[in-house]
């Protein structure tokens, strides 16, 4: 059993769908396991992780669309207002996604479906760079 790990830096521009599917086969291709487990992991707080449909961009459009309803930017509504009026409400987003993905490595390749991809979902209006954790574990 082999371990390897790598980080990586996801810019973002603002709010929205940035899928890095490419970064990480690039760094898979490298790596001397051809099957096991990859397990990414973002250490922040108001952004998160998504596997998704990468065809149709419409598709990332209505999710962010969706999400501005369901989680409004109205401070009125929260506490925890001192960053912004997007920061709350980027919280419950990551609250209402996941920061971790798994996904099985066959053949060296990641058995992800023929229209997923692999994306960071940011949820504040200013650009950032995010920190990724890539955790490969197999034979």
């Amino acid at each position: 059993m082999k371990l390897v790990q790598h980080q990586l830096t996801v810019a973002s521009s603002g709010s929205g769908l940035y899928e890095f599917t490419a970064e990480v086969t690039r760094w898979l291709d490298q790596q001397a396991i051809a099957n096991g487990l990859l397990t990414i992991f973002l250490p922040h707080t108001s952004a998160s992780l998504l596997i998704q449909e990468n065809a149709d961009p419409d598709v990332r459009h209505d999710l962010e669309t969706f999400f501005k309803r369901l989680v409004p930017e109205d401070q009125r509504l929260y506490r925890h207002t001192t960053e912004g009026p997007d920061d709350m409400p980027a919280h419950i987003k990551a609250a209402l996604t996941q920061v971790q993905l798994g996904i099985p490595v066959e053949s060296g390749r990641l058995a992800l479906g023929t229209w997923q991809g692999i994306y960071l979902f940011e949820h504040r209006h200013a650009p950032h760079h995010r920190q990724v954790s890539l955790t490969l574990i197999g034979e």
